[in-house]
Order: structure tokens, then sequence, then C-alpha cells
């Protein structure tokens, strides 16, 4: 991954409808060689794929709320039946499991209070293996920007991943 791979990368995180002309023009290449080289940062993995990012509020979708879990076992089992919950919820952004004393931290996005109590009560308590839970509700969203810094790979020090 050269200095042109990383110039295209951020533009496409800017703007991923960009063409292959529009791209060259922001790049410094021709647009066949920024055709190509999306093309081979697509077939690599780098780049995973393209979304529209809509707008939560247009939405109805009002309130952000991460929520850590606790499991009262650790089996192989209760994580998987939380796993197989979490993924069949589209109210479920993002999940993570962590290290520390919640096993699990949850990002939701509902409509209202009424939606966020209904998944607490009839959904997650109610989970085979769930100990306990607390949630946090977003007041305001100071940041979301859903790039990745490449700043790294800028660097004549460091050596960029494999393509």
């Amino acid at each position: 991954m050269d200095r042109f791979d990383i110039k295209i990368l951020e533009a496409l995180q800017r703007d991923g409808r960009l063409t292959s002309q529009e791209l060259a023009e922001e790049v410094g290449l021709s647009s066949s060689q920024c055709a190509r080289r999306r093309a081979l940062l697509e077939k690599s993995g780098v780049i995973e794929g393209y979304h529209a990012r809509l707008n939560q509020s247009a939405l109805g979708l009002d309130l952000i709320v991460f929520i850590q879990i606790a499991l009262d076992t650790h089996s192989p089992d209760a994580s998987k039946r939380l796993l197989s919950l979490l993924n069949s919820m589209p109210e479920v952004s993002e999940a993570y499991s962590m290290t520390g004393s919640t096993d699990y931290h949850v990002k939701l996005v509902v409509p209202d209070l009424k939606g966020l109590s209904n998944i607490i009560n009839n959904k997650l308590l109610p989970q085979e293996g769930v100990s306990h839970l607390k949630s946090s509700i977003v007041l305001d969203r100071l940041k979301e920007s859903g790039h990745l810094s490449l700043n790294h790979l800028k660097s004549d020090n460091k050596k960029a991943p494999p393509q």
C-alpha cells in the first residue's frame, strides 16, 4: 500500500460515491489507475463495502443507548445464545465482547423509552444466562465519523499492511 492507495481510501471514506474520474482528480492519478487500485483494495478486503448513511432522527430513531451486559455463567452456550439474540435484533447497531467487569457492551438505536423498555424487559433480561445489565442513554452525540485514521500508514517508519 502506497501513498496513492492511502489517498484513495481517505477520499472514499469521505464520499464512497466518487467516480473513478473524480477520484483521479482528487488523488492525482489517471482514471484507469484509480479504478484498478480501487478494485485491488476491494479484492484484498481493505474496502469491505459501500453504504448509505441514514439520518436517525429523520427516521424517528431518537434514542441511542449503551448497555453493559454481565453473564452469570461464562459457558460457551450462554455466550452463543446471547450472540444469537443480539444478531437477531435490528435495534442493535454494535456489540462487543469486553474484558473487565462487564462481559458485553451493546449499542442500541431505538425510537423512544418505550422501545428501550421493551428490549430490556422482554428480550435482554429474560435471556438465559444474563446476570444483570446497566443502560446509559446518550444525551448528545459529540462526534461520530465512522472514518478510520490512516495516519499510521503515512509514516516512513511504519510498514503498511500487505495487499
